[in-house]
Protein backbone atom coordinates (compact mmCIF):
# COMPACT_ATOMS: atom_id res chain seq x y z
CA UNK A 1 0.00 0.00 0.00
CA UNK A 2 1.31 3.42 -0.91
CA UNK A 3 0.89 6.56 1.14
CA UNK A 4 1.00 10.20 0.15
CA UNK A 5 2.73 12.90 2.07
CA UNK A 6 1.89 16.57 2.01
CA UNK A 7 4.05 18.95 0.03
CA UNK A 8 7.11 20.08 1.98
CA UNK A 9 9.33 23.09 1.52
CA UNK A 10 11.86 22.49 -1.22
CA UNK A 11 15.30 22.15 0.39
CA UNK A 12 16.75 24.08 -2.55
CA UNK A 13 14.61 27.10 -1.59
CA UNK A 14 12.33 26.96 -4.57
CA UNK A 15 8.82 28.42 -4.30
CA UNK A 16 6.15 26.04 -3.05
CA UNK A 17 2.98 25.39 -5.05
CA UNK A 18 0.09 27.63 -3.97
CA UNK A 19 -1.84 24.81 -2.25
CA UNK A 20 1.21 23.89 -0.16
CA UNK A 21 1.85 27.36 1.23
CA UNK A 22 0.80 28.31 4.78
CA UNK A 23 -2.62 29.95 5.11
CA UNK A 24 -1.09 33.29 6.02
CA UNK A 25 1.08 33.30 2.91
CA UNK A 26 -1.90 32.46 0.71
CA UNK A 27 -3.99 35.26 2.25
CA UNK A 28 -1.13 37.71 1.76
CA UNK A 29 -0.75 36.66 -1.87
CA UNK A 30 -4.48 37.07 -2.44
CA UNK A 31 -4.51 40.51 -0.81
CA UNK A 32 -1.72 41.60 -3.15
CA UNK A 33 -3.99 41.11 -6.17
CA UNK A 34 -6.49 43.83 -7.21
CA UNK A 35 -9.36 41.48 -6.44
CA UNK A 36 -8.07 40.82 -2.95
CA UNK A 37 -6.94 44.35 -2.11
CA UNK A 38 -10.53 45.61 -2.15
CA UNK A 39 -11.26 43.62 1.03
CA UNK A 40 -8.33 45.32 2.73
CA UNK A 41 -9.72 48.65 1.53
CA UNK A 42 -13.15 47.83 2.99
CA UNK A 43 -11.55 47.03 6.36
CA UNK A 44 -9.46 50.21 6.37
CA UNK A 45 -12.44 52.41 5.47
CA UNK A 46 -14.64 50.73 8.06
CA UNK A 47 -12.08 51.25 10.82
CA UNK A 48 -11.60 54.87 9.76
CA UNK A 49 -15.33 55.57 9.90
CA UNK A 50 -15.72 53.92 13.30
CA UNK A 51 -12.82 55.99 14.68
CA UNK A 52 -14.44 59.17 13.34
CA UNK A 53 -17.97 58.15 14.36
CA UNK A 54 -18.08 55.31 16.94
CA UNK A 55 -21.87 54.99 16.57
CA UNK A 56 -21.34 53.54 13.08
CA UNK A 57 -19.70 50.50 14.67
CA UNK A 58 -22.92 49.49 16.39
CA UNK A 59 -24.05 46.11 14.95
CA UNK A 60 -27.51 47.43 14.11
CA UNK A 61 -25.98 50.40 12.24
CA UNK A 62 -23.63 48.14 10.30
CA UNK A 63 -26.41 45.76 9.29
CA UNK A 64 -28.60 48.64 8.12
CA UNK A 65 -25.72 50.02 6.07
CA UNK A 66 -25.19 46.60 4.50
CA UNK A 67 -28.88 46.47 3.58
CA UNK A 68 -28.92 49.98 2.10
CA UNK A 69 -25.88 49.20 -0.04
CA UNK A 70 -27.34 45.93 -1.35
CA UNK A 71 -28.88 47.42 -4.54
CA UNK A 72 -25.60 48.86 -5.82
CA UNK A 73 -23.78 45.64 -4.86
CA UNK A 74 -26.31 43.62 -6.87
CA UNK A 75 -25.96 45.99 -9.82
CA UNK A 76 -22.16 45.73 -9.59
CA UNK A 77 -22.29 41.94 -9.74
CA UNK A 78 -24.50 42.17 -12.82
CA UNK A 79 -22.18 44.68 -14.45
CA UNK A 80 -19.27 42.34 -13.67
CA UNK A 81 -20.63 39.67 -16.02
CA UNK A 82 -20.68 42.13 -18.91
CA UNK A 83 -17.32 43.74 -18.16
CA UNK A 84 -15.46 40.47 -17.63
CA UNK A 85 -16.77 39.37 -21.03
CA UNK A 86 -15.13 42.43 -22.58
CA UNK A 87 -18.26 44.59 -22.97
CA UNK A 88 -20.09 47.47 -21.23
CA UNK A 89 -23.67 48.00 -20.05
CA UNK A 90 -24.58 51.68 -19.78
CA UNK A 91 -28.30 50.96 -19.62
CA UNK A 92 -28.41 49.76 -16.00
CA UNK A 93 -29.50 53.08 -14.52
CA UNK A 94 -32.28 53.42 -17.09
CA UNK A 95 -33.43 49.85 -16.35
CA UNK A 96 -33.54 50.64 -12.61
CA UNK A 97 -35.60 53.78 -13.27
CA UNK A 98 -37.93 51.91 -15.64
CA UNK A 99 -38.59 49.21 -13.06
CA UNK A 100 -39.36 51.73 -10.33
CA UNK A 101 -41.84 53.54 -12.59
CA UNK A 102 -43.46 50.22 -13.59
CA UNK A 103 -43.91 49.34 -9.91
CA UNK A 104 -45.27 52.81 -9.10
CA UNK A 105 -47.85 52.71 -11.87
CA UNK A 106 -48.89 49.07 -11.77
CA UNK A 107 -48.48 47.71 -8.22
CA UNK A 108 -51.52 49.73 -7.13
CA UNK A 109 -53.18 49.15 -3.79
CA UNK A 110 -53.86 45.42 -4.05
CA UNK A 111 -51.54 42.79 -2.62
CA UNK A 112 -52.72 40.46 -5.37
CA UNK A 113 -50.87 42.58 -7.93
CA UNK A 114 -47.45 42.12 -6.31
CA UNK A 115 -46.50 38.82 -7.96
CA UNK A 116 -47.74 39.73 -11.49
CA UNK A 117 -45.89 43.06 -11.36
CA UNK A 118 -42.71 41.35 -10.15
CA UNK A 119 -42.91 38.87 -13.02
CA UNK A 120 -43.50 41.71 -15.49
CA UNK A 121 -40.48 43.63 -14.16
CA UNK A 122 -38.21 40.61 -14.51
CA UNK A 123 -39.49 39.95 -18.04
CA UNK A 124 -38.73 43.55 -18.97
CA UNK A 125 -35.21 43.05 -17.61
CA UNK A 126 -34.75 39.90 -19.70
CA UNK A 127 -36.04 41.68 -22.82
CA UNK A 128 -33.69 44.65 -22.40
CA UNK A 129 -30.72 42.37 -21.80
CA UNK A 130 -31.62 40.22 -24.80
CA UNK A 131 -31.83 43.27 -27.09
CA UNK A 132 -28.51 44.60 -25.80
CA UNK A 133 -26.81 41.23 -26.19
CA UNK A 134 -28.10 40.39 -29.68
CA UNK A 135 -27.41 43.88 -31.03
CA UNK A 136 -23.85 43.66 -29.68
CA UNK A 137 -23.02 40.11 -30.73
CA UNK A 138 -25.03 39.48 -33.92
CA UNK A 139 -25.29 42.99 -35.34
CA UNK A 140 -21.71 43.69 -34.17
CA UNK A 141 -22.55 47.15 -32.85
CA UNK A 142 -20.15 48.13 -30.02
CA UNK A 143 -21.80 47.49 -26.66
CA UNK A 144 -20.98 51.03 -25.56
CA UNK A 145 -23.17 52.40 -28.39
CA UNK A 146 -25.92 49.78 -28.03
CA UNK A 147 -26.40 50.27 -24.31
CA UNK A 148 -26.06 54.04 -24.61
CA UNK A 149 -28.92 53.97 -27.13
CA UNK A 150 -30.96 51.71 -24.85
CA UNK A 151 -30.33 54.07 -21.94
CA UNK A 152 -31.54 57.11 -23.88
CA UNK A 153 -34.58 55.26 -25.23
CA UNK A 154 -35.65 54.02 -21.80
CA UNK A 155 -35.13 57.39 -20.14
CA UNK A 156 -37.23 58.99 -22.87
CA UNK A 157 -40.07 56.53 -22.29
CA UNK A 158 -39.82 56.94 -18.52
CA UNK A 159 -39.93 60.72 -18.69
CA UNK A 160 -42.94 60.58 -20.97
CA UNK A 161 -44.82 58.18 -18.70
CA UNK A 162 -43.83 59.97 -15.50
CA UNK A 163 -44.77 63.30 -17.05
CA UNK A 164 -48.29 62.38 -18.09
CA UNK A 165 -49.10 59.97 -15.26
CA UNK A 166 -47.00 60.49 -12.12
CA UNK A 167 -46.33 57.20 -10.38
CA UNK A 168 -47.94 56.57 -7.02
CA UNK A 169 -46.59 54.52 -4.15
CA UNK A 170 -46.94 50.76 -4.65
CA UNK A 171 -48.80 48.66 -2.14
CA UNK A 172 -46.96 48.17 1.18
CA UNK A 173 -46.47 44.43 0.55
CA UNK A 174 -44.37 45.34 -2.49
CA UNK A 175 -42.34 47.98 -0.69
CA UNK A 176 -41.53 45.57 2.13
CA UNK A 177 -39.14 43.75 -0.22
CA UNK A 178 -36.82 46.75 -0.05
CA UNK A 179 -37.44 48.20 3.38
CA UNK A 180 -38.54 45.20 5.43
CA UNK A 181 -36.57 42.54 7.24
CA UNK A 182 -36.54 39.69 9.72
CA UNK A 183 -37.16 41.28 13.10
CA UNK A 184 -36.25 40.18 16.60
CA UNK A 185 -32.77 38.96 15.65
CA UNK A 186 -30.35 39.07 18.61
CA UNK A 187 -27.61 41.73 18.54
CA UNK A 188 -28.56 43.27 15.18
CA UNK A 189 -32.32 43.49 15.88
CA UNK A 190 -33.31 43.33 12.18
CA UNK A 191 -31.81 41.52 9.20
CA UNK A 192 -32.93 43.48 6.11
CA UNK A 193 -34.43 41.56 3.21
CA UNK A 194 -32.08 43.34 0.75
CA UNK A 195 -29.07 41.94 2.65
CA UNK A 196 -30.50 38.43 2.42
CA UNK A 197 -31.10 38.91 -1.31
CA UNK A 198 -27.55 40.15 -1.98
CA UNK A 199 -26.03 37.24 -0.01
CA UNK A 200 -28.08 34.68 -1.97
CA UNK A 201 -27.24 36.32 -5.30
CA UNK A 202 -23.55 36.54 -4.37
CA UNK A 203 -23.49 32.82 -3.60
CA UNK A 204 -25.18 32.04 -6.93
CA UNK A 205 -22.77 34.35 -8.77
CA UNK A 206 -19.71 32.75 -7.19
CA UNK A 207 -21.07 29.31 -8.05
CA UNK A 208 -21.84 30.27 -11.66
CA UNK A 209 -18.33 31.63 -12.23
CA UNK A 210 -16.87 28.26 -11.20
CA UNK A 211 -19.08 26.45 -13.68
CA UNK A 212 -18.36 26.01 -17.43
CA UNK A 213 -20.44 29.14 -18.12
CA UNK A 214 -18.18 31.27 -15.93
CA UNK A 215 -14.98 29.87 -17.39
CA UNK A 216 -16.29 30.38 -20.92
CA UNK A 217 -17.32 33.96 -20.09
CA UNK A 218 -13.85 34.83 -18.81
CA UNK A 219 -12.26 33.13 -21.83
CA UNK A 220 -14.47 35.12 -24.19
CA UNK A 221 -13.43 38.33 -22.47
CA UNK A 222 -9.76 37.41 -22.57
CA UNK A 223 -9.68 36.33 -26.23
CA UNK A 224 -13.02 35.90 -27.96
CA UNK A 225 -11.52 34.43 -31.12
CA UNK A 226 -9.60 31.79 -29.19
CA UNK A 227 -12.74 31.00 -27.20
CA UNK A 228 -14.72 30.62 -30.42
CA UNK A 229 -12.11 28.30 -31.92
CA UNK A 230 -12.25 26.31 -28.69
CA UNK A 231 -15.94 25.60 -29.24
CA UNK A 232 -17.50 28.37 -27.14
CA UNK A 233 -20.65 29.98 -28.50
CA UNK A 234 -19.37 33.50 -27.84
CA UNK A 235 -22.50 35.32 -29.01
CA UNK A 236 -24.72 33.33 -26.65
CA UNK A 237 -22.31 33.57 -23.72
CA UNK A 238 -22.14 37.36 -24.03
CA UNK A 239 -25.87 37.69 -24.59
CA UNK A 240 -26.49 35.79 -21.36
CA UNK A 241 -24.13 38.20 -19.61
CA UNK A 242 -26.25 41.15 -20.79
CA UNK A 243 -29.42 39.40 -19.63
CA UNK A 244 -27.91 38.81 -16.19
CA UNK A 245 -26.85 42.46 -16.04
CA UNK A 246 -30.37 43.71 -16.83
CA UNK A 247 -31.91 41.24 -14.40
CA UNK A 248 -29.54 42.50 -11.70
CA UNK A 249 -30.61 46.07 -12.42
CA UNK A 250 -34.24 44.91 -12.22
CA UNK A 251 -33.67 43.35 -8.79
CA UNK A 252 -31.93 46.55 -7.66
CA UNK A 253 -34.96 48.50 -8.89
CA UNK A 254 -37.35 46.22 -7.01
CA UNK A 255 -35.40 46.83 -3.81
CA UNK A 256 -35.19 50.59 -4.38
CA UNK A 257 -38.99 50.78 -4.63
CA UNK A 258 -39.00 50.15 -0.88
CA UNK A 259 -37.09 53.37 -0.30
CA UNK A 260 -38.25 55.54 -3.20
CA UNK A 261 -41.83 54.41 -3.75
CA UNK A 262 -42.84 55.42 -7.26
CA UNK A 263 -40.34 58.26 -7.61
CA UNK A 264 -37.94 57.98 -10.54
CA UNK A 265 -34.51 56.93 -9.27
CA UNK A 266 -31.61 55.18 -10.89
CA UNK A 267 -30.06 57.84 -13.10
CA UNK A 268 -26.28 57.44 -12.88
CA UNK A 269 -26.56 53.96 -11.36
CA UNK A 270 -24.59 52.47 -14.23
CA UNK A 271 -21.58 54.62 -13.41
CA UNK A 272 -21.75 53.68 -9.74
CA UNK A 273 -21.84 50.01 -10.75
CA UNK A 274 -18.89 50.40 -13.12
CA UNK A 275 -16.94 52.27 -10.43
CA UNK A 276 -17.63 49.48 -7.94
CA UNK A 277 -16.48 46.86 -10.45
CA UNK A 278 -13.17 48.57 -11.18
CA UNK A 279 -12.59 49.24 -7.47
CA UNK A 280 -13.05 45.48 -7.07
CA UNK A 281 -10.07 44.93 -9.37
CA UNK A 282 -11.95 43.82 -12.49
CA UNK A 283 -10.09 44.92 -15.60
CA UNK A 284 -12.03 46.88 -18.20
CA UNK A 285 -11.62 44.97 -21.43
CA UNK A 286 -12.42 41.59 -19.90
CA UNK A 287 -10.73 38.40 -18.85
CA UNK A 288 -9.67 39.37 -15.29
CA UNK A 289 -11.50 39.71 -11.99
CA UNK A 290 -13.66 38.08 -9.34
CA UNK A 291 -17.40 38.58 -9.04
CA UNK A 292 -17.39 38.80 -5.23
CA UNK A 293 -14.71 41.47 -5.42
CA UNK A 294 -17.08 43.51 -7.58
CA UNK A 295 -19.67 43.33 -4.80
CA UNK A 296 -16.99 44.24 -2.25
CA UNK A 297 -16.10 47.20 -4.47
CA UNK A 298 -19.66 48.49 -4.04
CA UNK A 299 -19.34 48.38 -0.27
CA UNK A 300 -15.91 50.04 -0.43
CA UNK A 301 -17.34 52.82 -2.59
CA UNK A 302 -20.27 53.46 -0.25
CA UNK A 303 -18.00 53.34 2.80
CA UNK A 304 -15.80 55.97 1.18
CA UNK A 305 -18.81 58.24 0.67
CA UNK A 306 -19.86 57.68 4.29
CA UNK A 307 -16.34 58.63 5.41
CA UNK A 308 -16.48 61.81 3.32
CA UNK A 309 -19.82 62.66 4.93
CA UNK A 310 -18.44 62.03 8.41
CA UNK A 311 -15.49 64.30 7.58
CA UNK A 312 -18.01 66.94 6.41
CA UNK A 313 -16.75 66.98 2.83
CA UNK A 314 -19.45 68.68 0.65
CA UNK A 315 -21.57 66.22 -1.29
CA UNK A 316 -20.89 68.20 -4.47
CA UNK A 317 -17.42 66.59 -4.50
CA UNK A 318 -18.91 63.10 -4.81
CA UNK A 319 -18.91 62.92 -8.66
CA UNK A 320 -15.34 64.24 -8.75
CA UNK A 321 -14.20 61.64 -6.25
CA UNK A 322 -15.99 58.90 -8.18
CA UNK A 323 -14.33 59.95 -11.45
CA UNK A 324 -10.89 60.02 -9.82
CA UNK A 325 -11.49 56.57 -8.34
CA UNK A 326 -12.32 55.13 -11.76
CA UNK A 327 -9.12 56.51 -13.30
CA UNK A 328 -6.85 55.36 -10.47
CA UNK A 329 -8.49 51.95 -10.03
CA UNK A 330 -8.40 51.12 -13.74
CA UNK A 331 -4.76 52.19 -14.03
CA UNK A 332 -3.68 50.30 -10.91
CA UNK A 333 -5.53 47.05 -11.63
CA UNK A 334 -4.43 46.93 -15.26
CA UNK A 335 -0.82 47.46 -14.20
CA UNK A 336 -0.93 44.74 -11.55
CA UNK A 337 -2.57 42.20 -13.88
CA UNK A 338 -0.01 42.93 -16.60
CA UNK A 339 2.88 42.40 -14.21
CA UNK A 340 1.28 39.21 -12.89
CA UNK A 341 0.66 37.89 -16.38
CA UNK A 342 4.27 38.41 -17.40
CA UNK A 343 5.46 36.72 -14.22
CA UNK A 344 3.15 33.78 -14.82
CA UNK A 345 4.45 33.22 -18.33
CA UNK A 346 8.17 33.43 -17.52
CA UNK A 347 9.45 29.87 -16.91
CA UNK A 348 11.74 29.09 -14.00
CA UNK A 349 14.97 27.71 -15.54
CA UNK A 350 15.41 25.42 -12.55
CA UNK A 351 11.93 23.94 -12.91
CA UNK A 352 11.36 23.96 -16.66
CA UNK A 353 11.52 20.89 -18.81
CA UNK A 354 9.55 17.65 -18.97
CA UNK A 355 9.96 16.91 -15.29
CA UNK A 356 9.12 20.37 -14.05
CA UNK A 357 6.19 21.91 -15.92
CA UNK A 358 5.68 25.59 -15.33
CA UNK A 359 2.90 26.25 -12.83
CA UNK A 360 0.57 29.23 -13.07
CA UNK A 361 0.92 31.73 -10.26
CA UNK A 362 -2.31 32.18 -8.28
CA UNK A 363 -3.88 35.60 -8.64
CA UNK A 364 -2.39 36.17 -12.09
CA UNK A 365 -3.62 35.49 -15.61
CA UNK A 366 -4.07 31.75 -15.24
CA UNK A 367 -4.88 31.71 -11.56
CA UNK A 368 -7.91 33.93 -12.12
CA UNK A 369 -9.56 31.38 -14.36
CA UNK A 370 -9.95 28.61 -11.85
Amino acid sequence: MTTTTPDRPDPAGRELPAHARPLGARLAAGAATPGGAVYVLVAVLLVSIIISNPNFGDPSSLIRFAGRTAPIAIAAMGQYYVIVSGEFDLSMGAVVTTQVIIAGNMAGESAGQVVPVLVLMLLVGVLVGLVNGLATTLLRVPSFIVTLGTMLALFGIVRYVAGVAPAGNPVDEFRQIGRGGIEGVPVVEVVPYPLIIVVVLAALAAYSMRRPFGRALVAAGDNSEAARLGGTSVWWIKTRAFIISSLSASVAGIILVGYAGGRAVGEGYEFSAITAVVVGGVVLGGGRGWVLSAAAGAYALELLFVLLTVLEVPSTWRPSVQGLIIILAVAASARVWQVGRRAATVPDPDRSGPGHPTQPIPGTHEGEKR
